[in-house]
């Protein structure tokens, strides 16, 4: 009888252990569980969208404006709008002589045509017309000029006399100074440098040469020599 009670109780103890160590499990489980309860959490914290910041009456007036929107056209509008010269001022040097060339038929000529026999001749005949006129006008300025004062009685009008005797002279000087420089453009054509920069030997362009002649330098070159005079008063 005391072998059979003493084996009794090791099953009973075995048991236990096994329901022990079964049962242990369970809290990692909820501890699992509770893990990823919290990643969810933080997942949720990280994008959710922060909340907008509050405004305020007083911080809306009172903001500075914004800038307006440019509405700039897009490349393909450009490029719809981009002007076409007309097809009867393009040809229409091949069939007149230079010096009945409009300006707006020299300018419809190809960039291949700069300063050919045509566009020669055409300036040619306007710097000649352009000396025409100053040496009449400097005829018209010298009789002026050879009135007598004395026999004006009055002494305002002498003095008005004499003012508008000395702005003509002025004029004068700036006429000659300019004929020296048509007379210098005219032996250019004939050397066959007119039209070219001196400094840069680039093309001068058709529109500065109709606005000025007597032009010896490119825009960018004639800006940087005022550029020069201004910093070092050359």
């Amino acid at each position: 009888m005391s072998k059979t009670t003493a084996k009794v109780p090791a099953p009973t103890a075995t048991a236990d252990a096994g329901h022990s160590a079964a049962a242990a499990p369970k809290p990692a489980k909820a501890a699992t569980k509770s893990a990823g309860g919290s990643k969810s959490a933080a997942a949720k914290a990280v994008t959710a969208p922060a909340p907008a910041p509050a405004t305020s009456r007083f911080a809306e007036r009172f903001a500075p404006p914004k800038p307006p929107a440019r509405g700039y056209p897009e490349p393909m509008d450009i490029v719809k709008t981009a002007h076409k010269a007309d097809p009867k001022l393009v040809n229409a040097w091949k069939t007149k002589a230079g010096k009945d060339l409009t300006e707006a038929e020299l300018q419809a000529m190809p960039d291949s045509e700069y300063m050919n026999d045509k566009q020669l001749e055409f300036f040619r005949a306007r710097l000649q017309a352009l000396k025409d006129d100053l040496l009449s006008n400097a005829g018209e300025t010298t009789e002026h000029l050879r009135e007598d004062t004395s026999i004006v009685p009055d002494p305002a009008d002498r003095a008005t006399i004499e003012e508008e005797h000395a702005l003509e002279l002025r004029t004068r000087d700036r006429e000659r100074k300019l004929l020296k420089k048509i007379s210098q453009s005219i032996g250019r054509i004939d050397a066959g440098d007119y039209g070219y920069c001196d400094e840069t030997g680039e093309p001068i362009g058709l529109g500065r040469l109709l606005a000025r002649p007597t032009a010896t330098l490119s825009l960018e070159a004639q800006q940087r020599r005022e550029l020069k005079q201004k910093m070092f008063g050359d």
